[in-house]
């Protein structure tokens, strides 16, 4: 299997680590493709031993931030499936701006509900400001 065909296998296996090129015979077409497909670098035989350890060092930094990034976004959904239907959309509309009356009004419930609900989210999605609560949404979007 070539350096290509492993890229291609792990990706297609849900990688998400850096990968470092090191070969004694790439031309431009092969670091083209592996960088388009994700490489981090593509060095080339002989090759000065710091560079190379400079490279896995970046690659290792990339993944720890990305699996930190990651467990992050488990964390936030964790939070979201701990909240009922009735506090997602009270947290929609908080995140959207709306004072309580609004959101009371848009719901149909009263001005008190709709504050035990936000107080429900907050302490939930452990966030403490709305501004904390919207950016937990915002990140939420779009991921697992």
């Amino acid at each position: 299997m070539s350096g290509l065909e492993l890229q291609r296998h792990l990706e297609n296996r849900g990688n998400t680590l850096s990968i470092v090129f090191l070969s004694g015979h790439g031309d431009i077409p092969m670091v083209v493709r592996a960088m388009r497909a994700g490489a981090l670098q593509f060095l080339e035989k002989p090759c000065n031993d710091q560079v190379l350890l400079d490279a896995v060092a970046e690659g290792l930094r990339q993944s720890l931030d990305a699996a930190a990034e990651w467990q992050q976004t488990i964390d936030i959904q964790t939070r979201l499936e701990q909240l009922t239907p009735r506090e997602l959309a009270v947290m929609q509309l908080v995140s959207e701006g709306k004072p309580n009356k609004v959101i009371a009004h848009e719901l149909d419930i009263s001005i008190k509900t709709v504050e035990v609900h936000r107080a429900h989210v907050m302490e939930k999605m452990d966030a403490g400001s709305v501004a904390e609560l919207t950016r937990l949404l915002l990140e939420s979007k779009g991921k697992p």
